[in-house]
């Protein structure tokens, strides 16, 4: 169970309280630290579940343990945004996101429990979703006062809005692939 790529993701987990001081310290360029942790999380998101693959050490705990940390991390980031933005331009696509990865989490375990959850497995669009979420995360929790990176405010929301169309479109994928059994009397 304590293998590298799930220790990765409990790594990241720990990086959740990390990231929230890092945002609320005070601390000069506190964005900038914020978003580094926030980055350091994204990478290890992406790693852990390459290594358990490339070292064949994937288990039931990682398989379980992983998309939590993910949505947890990015639920985090994205209510602390919310609170610190106070802007329907953001708040909208943050309450679009976290709905999305509760109606889904249930919808999955609701078809395994009919014994169908690979009806519903993480697609290629859900994983392009994910990368579009920690791109616009990391853009929009940093916001660089520097001229030679104001485009990383604009651009963390594009990614935001993209991120926020590829939730609705895989959250339309996965609940069509359950409608059958959804639907039934």
């Amino acid at each position: 169970m304590w293998n590298i790529p799930n220790l990765l993701t409990m790594f990241r987990l720990l990086l959740i309280p990390v990231f929230i001081y890092c945002f609320y310290s005070g601390w000069e360029h506190y964005r900038f630290w914020a978003a580094l942790v926030f980055c350091l999380a994204a990478i290890t998101d992406a790693l852990d579940g390459y290594l358990a693959r490339k070292l064949q050490q994937s288990t039931p705990f990682g398989a379980f343990l992983d998309p939590v940390a993910d949505k947890v991390m990015v639920a985090v980031a994205l209510v602390v945004l919310a609170i610190h933005e106070q802007s329907l331009w953001f708040s909208i696509p943050a309450i679009i996101i976290i709905s999305r990865e509760i109606a889904i989490s249930a919808l999955r375990e609701w078809m395994a429990e009919i014994g169908k959850r690979a009806n519903v497995a993480v697609s290629n669009l859900g994983k392009y979703k994910t990368i579009a979420q920690m791109l616009a995360l990391i853009g929009l929790i940093w916001q660089p006062q520097f001229a030679l990176l104001a485009w990383f405010t604009p651009v963390g929301y594009a990614m935001l809005y993209l991120a926020t169309i590829l939730t609705l479109w895989s959250m339309y994928q996965y609940v069509s692939a359950a409608w059958q059994d959804l639907s039934q009397q």
